[in-house]
């Protein structure tokens, strides 16, 4: 007799089907993998309280509008998140801070200096003060996801942290007064497990959709709707402008800016974003970019 198994549509965890929920993500296992038109599927459907485990650990996902993940750590396990995110927590679970790699570029960038770490046994959650989906990303050994700034919760002790500079950015002047733009945000976060599989917890604002691109294949985001993407996707800017306009094309009156995704890889967009800042005034200059001409 052939043994039934089911294979997890969004981690790809293969499981024996006999339970509601992938135990690694929390997808129900019912969820078919839907894909639009136009090359986008949502997350997969997840239960309220489905429960997830890493380690000897567990995490129950509580709540749909502005969700909660509570973890439950055995003897040894460990976290690390933000400290703005901590919900509750048993007293006997010990927290500490955990220093961060190249403090004194992030600290001159404005970003936090330090992440905050739990150890077990005992219960910790954590969510954020908004709407959204919590999105589950399972990490198997040599995997990494590189994920906008401001959107990690919470990670397994079993996960690395990193960031590189996203390298996006443009100038705008006005009489002697420039200024530097960084549509992305000047840095991007690197999740990675090097040796053993862990669990990866981010927020979305609103609802998130996921598509997977084909080598050489593109595709242009708002940059700050941007969620994570495979370290494969490579990115740069791209603007758009009307054509036959009596303006120059630098001007913020006729100009659209994109982040623009070079596959192959996945990449993950939020559809509530913020709107994208910039002073209206003349580009001077930017990173590698592309242009396009439309009216």
């Amino acid at each position: 007799m052939t043994e039934r198994t089911h294979t997890c549509p969004w981690c790809g965890l293969v499981t024996d089907g006999s339970t509601l929920s992938c135990p690694a993500c929390g997808a129900t296992i019912d969820s078919s993998h839907i894909v639009t038109q136009s090359g986008w599927s949502e997350l997969p459907g997840r239960k309220d309280m489905a429960k997830l485990q890493f380690g000897n650990s567990f995490c129950q996902i509580e709540g749909v509008y502005v969700p909660v993940a509570d973890m439950s750590l055995a003897p040894g396990d460990g976290v690390y998140f933000a400290h703005h995110v901590l919900l509750w927590k048993d007293p006997q679970v010990n927290i500490t801070t955990m220093g961060l790699k190249g403090a004194w570029k992030r600290l001159l960038s404005g970003m936090p200096l330090v992440m905050t770490q739990a150890h077990g046994p005992g219960h910790i959650a954590f969510s954020r003060d908004a709407p959204g989906e919590m999105i589950a990303m399972p990490l198997q050994p040599g995997q990494a996801v590189d994920v906008r700034e401001h959107l990690f919760l919470v990670a397994t002790s079993q996960i690395t942290y990193d960031w590189f500079q996203t390298g996006i950015w443009f100038t705008t002047k006005s009489g002697n007064e420039s200024e530097t733009h960084y549509p992305l945000g000047m840095f991007m976060d690197r999740f990675y497990a090097p040796a053993t599989p862990g669990l990866l917890l981010l927020h979305g604002a609103g609802n998130a959709f996921v598509r997977y691109l084909q080598p050489g294949q593109t595709i242009l985001v708002k940059p700050t709707a941007l969620l994570f993407k495979d370290p494969t996707v490579q990115m740069q800017l791209h603007f758009e402008h009307p054509a036959g306009t009596w303006s120059s094309w630098r001007s913020w009156g006729n100009r659209y800016l994109w982040l623009r995704l070079h596959g192959p890889g996945r990449v993950a967009v939020q559809s509530a974003y913020s709107p994208l800042e910039d002073n209206g005034r003349n580009i001077t200059g930017h990173s590698g970019a592309t242009t396009q001409y439309w009216g």
